[in-house]
């Protein structure tokens, strides 16, 4: 008996080759091919003139600027670590690899935000599409980063194009799952005051339910900064360079200093992004006119001064006219 359980009941499946195979029919399709090509291409052009415009301008200028972004969305405090940190990077010869490494999170947060956040309203709007996007979603968050790295090479050579088609990959589910969550917990009562005054599902989606969600989407974007941060050093195994690629030279030859000088750059550009980013959702909110939008929904609405002859005194202003005039010939 012990030795019939111990015979291999379950066959085992080939996934190795037919992963494999699958990859080698894919790379023989001309089609595909030029369609990496232009990809390649397209993402080499984007992120290579972020990277022109980081670096382009004086350093000390840069940093004036970085210093002027979080002085007006964090405050005082985040400024000055701004100006150390920026002038610390400076003074140990990281500010061409920090830029770039800043290039690909930015191109790679634009990217996944292109494409997260309307699959989280699909998500939102569709149970169908939120039961296929929520095993997509874990299967994606759970696989470890150094997978994706691995078809981006066959797919699309070495340097930084698969570094940041990879990045997307594993940075991307977070803005779908938020978008997705802060679309659901919007009230319905809301959804359903802008469809009683005649809105289109168009409009609800843009000036009521957008707004309102807000913050749990920019939680989502830091979310997504933070991944694609993390998984742009990981790209510097492939030569995406960055300050990646100086802890992978620290790692590959032990050279502890070399790695420590590239994890303090990784760690003052990450305190900066998540300071900067985390308050722009209440900020946002906080400008004039981001609040009534469901007043806006209907620009051809009459404003709450104009009272309807037809309507007056039963609702809006008029009622309260009415209840002024009865009330006065009550008292009389």
């Amino acid at each position: 008996m012990l030795a019939f359980l111990q015979q291999n009941l379950v066959p085992e499946l080939p996934l190795e080759g037919w992963t494999s195979s699958f990859v080698k029919y894919v790379q023989d399709i001309n089609v595909v091919d030029e369609f990496f090509d232009l990809v390649k291409d397209g993402i080499g052009a984007f992120v290579g003139a972020l990277e022109v415009v980081l670096t382009a301008p004086p350093e000390l200028l840069m940093v004036a600027i970085f210093a002027a972004i979080a002085f007006f969305v964090s405050g005082w405090r985040v400024a000055l670590f701004s100006v150390l940190g920026f002038l610390l990077i400076i003074s140990l010869g990281l500010w061409d690899d920090t830029m770039l490494s800043l290039a690909l999170v930015l191109a790679a947060t634009v990217v996944s935000l292109l494409i997260g956040v309307p699959i989280g309203v699909l998500a939102a709007k569709s149970r169908a599409v939120q039961a296929a996007a929520r095993p997509t979603l874990d299967i994606m968050q759970t696989m470890p980063a150094f997978v994706y790295l691995v078809p981006m090479v066959v797919f699309l050579g070495l340097g930084a194009t698969p570094g940041l088609v990879a990045t997307v990959i594993f940075a991307a589910p977070p803005a779908v799952r938020l978008t997705m969550l802060g679309i659901q917990q919007v009230p319905q009562n809301t959804v359903e005051a802008a469809h009683a005054f005649g809105a289109t599902p168009w409009q609800t989606l843009r000036k009521v339910e957008l707004p309102q969600a807000l913050p749990t989407i920019m939680a989502g974007v830091n979310q997504v900064i933070m991944l694609a941060l993390s998984m742009v050093v990981i790209a510097a195994l492939v030569g995406a360079g960055g300050l990646g690629e100086a802890v992978v030279r620290g790692l590959s030859q032990l050279d502890v200093g070399r790695a420590f000088v590239g994890g303090v750059g990784i760690v003052i550009i990450a305190i900066y992004l998540d300071r900067v980013t985390r308050p722009l959702g209440s900020l946002i909110q906080r400008k004039p006119g981001a609040k009534g939008a469901l007043s806006k929904v209907l620009p051809g609405r009459k404003k709450e001064t104009d009272v309807d002859p037809d309507t007056a005194g039963s609702t809006g202003s008029g009622a309260e006219d009415t209840a002024k005039v009865g009330a006065g010939s009550g008292s009389a």
